[in-house]
């Protein structure tokens, strides 16, 4: 069975909405279980809960088949959506193109300017899709 992860801010923010637009088709496309996953954090904490990001996303897109929504606690979005990719076995994680450049600077401390897609690839062994906005 495919499992894509959708990381989503909450509210959905424009972009957000665009990335998980994105992941339901694919997921769609590949006849796949999805994750919509919103990391709320320690410090700025909104008590997110599971119910209310699936309000938002089914309002932004429609009802999702074979759906789960995940609220992860974290102080760092990044390295807790790495952790839900991990933990879920992803096959493929759909990202922003701002979650990408945010990766890329946390990737940057460790690595010689990486290429973050392949980076993420070798590590979670999972396909990675970025999604523009615009």
């Amino acid at each position: 069975m495919t499992r894509v992860v959708v990381p989503v801010r909450y509210p959905l923010s424009e972009p957000s909405e665009a990335t998980l637009r994105e992941a339901v088709r694919i997921a769609r496309e590949k006849d796949a279980d999805i994750t919509v996953l919103h990391v709320d954090l320690y410090q700025d904490s909104r008590g997110v809960t599971r119910a209310d990001l699936k309000r938002a996303a089914e309002r932004a897109v429609g009802s999702i088949d074979r759906a789960r929504y995940v609220v992860r606690r974290g102080f760092l979005v990044e390295e807790t959506i790495l952790e839900e990719v991990a933990a879920e076995s992803a096959d493929i994680v759909v990202i922003g193109t701002k979650q990408a450049s945010r990766w890329r600077t946390m990737v940057k401390r460790f690595l010689d300017d990486p290429n973050i897609e392949t980076f993420l690839e070798e590590k979670l062994d999972c396909q990675v899709v970025t999604v523009r906005a615009d």
